[in-house]
């Protein structure tokens, strides 16, 4: 049995093109990362590389993340109504009950 490696399913059977990867920068200390994008590449490595050379030329970054498309899993529209369903009986959820301290940034 062989080892499934990441971004090894990204792209159709018969698809002459390298998988997808998604892209994600973080610009500063302590925000988000942000999709900026996709690259496809061989292996992880390659799209660490691609990614670099795409989306790290115009300034200075401080976090690049790539991830395999097919190892993305998300919701559908179908998923909505339950999935997203809000629990009103959990107050404690709501951020009414949360002080943030002065000072504090990207939180």
């Amino acid at each position: 049995m062989s080892e499934r490696k990441p971004g090894a399913e990204s792209t159709p059977p018969g698809d002459s093109q390298l998988p997808l990867f998604e892209v994600f920068v973080q610009e500063k200390s302590g925000a988000a990362h942000q999709h900026v994008g996709s690259v496809h590449a061989a292996d992880a490595e390659q799209a660490l590389q691609n990614a670099r050379d795409v989306y790290a030329r115009r300034g200075a970054l401080l976090s690049l993340w790539v991830v395999a498309s097919d190892a993305i899993v998300a919701t559908t529209p179908e998923d909505s109504p339950c999935f997203f369903d809000p629990a009103p009986h959990k107050i404690y959820r709501h951020p009414q009950f949360y002080h943030t301290p002065q000072g504090v940034k990207n939180l």
